[in-house]
């Protein structure tokens, strides 16, 4: 039987290896680009009432977007297709702007969704989520003492 030295170091860089495959700037910059993920900016304010969550999602039609919403989390998708035209001096140029994108977005306390309203103007969508009554009046009590 022979006798082989264990050394623990060629593990780990086995690993870093691995993990620097992983996170290979190109190939995380082409899946991103493959699944034409847009981001989508959010907005969330809490008042004693109601929760005000404002999206920005410009360029992009409400007959595009897909918007549901639970007691805990509003869920958003859809499709921006953006196409700018212009003429300069004799000079046509195109840019198109275009990807599918969702997200969900966790809300810090339980909403009634039955009554939730939503504005879409200029790109922007503003969604006013009231509290459930429970959570309006909620006192908790913290006992200090032992």
């Amino acid at each position: 039987m022979t006798l082989v030295r264990w050394n623990p170091w060629t593990e780990f860089t086995s690993l870093q290896r691995q993990i620097d495959q992983l996170f290979d700037e190109n190939m995380l910059q082409s899946v991103l680009v493959d699944r034409g993920f847009s981001r989508v900016p959010a907005e969330l304010q809490e008042t004693d009432e109601a929760i005000q969550l404002k999206l920005e999602m410009p360029g992009i039609e409400a007959k595009d977007v897909d918007l549901q919403v639970t007691e805990k989390a509003v869920y958003i998708s859809g499709e921006r297709k953006s196409e700018n035209k212009t003429t300069d001096k004799g000079v046509f140029k195109t840019e198109f702007q275009y990807g599918k994108f969702q997200r969900v977005i966790s809300l810090p306390t339980r909403i009634d969704n039955t009554k939730v309203t939503a504005e879409y103007k200029d790109g922007i969508l503003h969604l006013h989520l009231p509290k459930a009554e429970a959570e309006k009046n909620k006192v908790v009590k913290i006992n200090l003492a032992g």
